[in-house]
């Protein structure tokens, strides 16, 4: 079994991606780790070639800029890399999401498990969206509570706007791809990086929405879908994450808009009827 890891940054530095702790997060389980770094406006290529592993192959890229259809440039960009994925399996990882050393194995087991098998064409992890510090994350049905980053590299697949993979069995209609889960989880870091980061973040990239910058700020978030984090943070995250203590306080006078409003309705249900009710972009086997 050969497994590729895949990425694609641009500006990771200046952004407050924890990109080198995300790569080096499944460095050990992966055969090969391709990846695409945007022309920056600071050290991303450097930092990403002082780690001096045989295993990463760097793709130097320009973003087109003219491409501002929603999101459309991360799907080229996520595509560019995966393209050049030469294992049985392609792993996806963003630049702000790292994977606990306690899991690397049983990800390992439940690819070896699902290589030979034909329903199978990807694999599902749990999420924690971690928000305003470490200790925050949000669990509502308004934020993916798990996704695909796992996929068969014999598939035709593209990615419409970078998050997910559409299969194409024909060339006139996509679907999601058929998946297990792993039984781990994903940590995601992006909104536990300081608001000047997310806003400087925004600044840079809202023009691939053809929209403009809407000022991020923490304290205005809906208080009743953070919940404290329990466990532990991958080691390799030690240094980045700051010590902070109790949870992500939001505006006492924030009020919920409309579709929080509906996702806390989503939740009542989900707790009368045990559902689980966040979108999904795979298919359960």
């Amino acid at each position: 079994m050969k497994v590729s890891a895949f990425t694609f940054i641009k500006n990771g530095q200046i952004l407050g991606y924890p990109f080198l702790q995300s790569i080096q997060s499944i460095l050990t389980i992966v055969d090969e780790f391709i990846i695409n770094i945007g022309e920056s406006e600071d050290d991303t290529l450097m930092m990403i070639q002082s780690l001096a592993s045989p295993k990463i192959r760097i793709i130097e890229s320009h973003w087109n800029d003219s491409m501002q259809d929603r999101g459309y440039v991360y799907g080229q960009q996520k595509m560019i890399a995966q393209f050049n994925c030469t294992g049985d399996w392609a792993f996806y990882i963003e630049g702000d999401e790292v994977y606990h050393e306690n899991e690397l194995e049983q990800i390992k087991k439940s690819m070896e498990m699902h290589l030979n098998d034909p329903n199978v064409e990807a694999l599902v992890f749990d999420f924690y969206h971690f928000y305003g510090n470490s200790n925050s994350y949000l669990d509502s049905p308004g934020w993916y509570r798990s996704e695909a980053r796992i996929i068969k590299n014999s598939l035709r697949t593209y990615a419409p706007d970078g998050l997910f993979w559409l299969v194409l069995d024909s060339n006139k209609k996509g679907r999601y791809p058929r998946a297990k889960h792993t039984g781990a989880s994903c940590y995601h870091y992006g909104w536990a990086r300081s608001e000047d980061q997310m806003n400087l973040k925004v600044s840079k990239v809202q023009m691939y929405w053809s929209t403009k910058p809407v000022k991020i700020d923490y304290s205005q978030m809906d208080q009743s879908i953070i919940k404290e984090f329990k466990g532990t943070h991958p080691k390799v995250m030690r240094e980045w994450l700051k010590n902070d203590k109790g949870l992500y306080q939001v505006d006492s006078s924030y009020k919920p808009t409309k579709k929080q409003k509906k996702h806390r309705m989503m939740i009542k249900l989900e707790n009368f009827f045990h559902l689980e009710l966040s979108k999904k972009h795979y298919k359960l086997v």
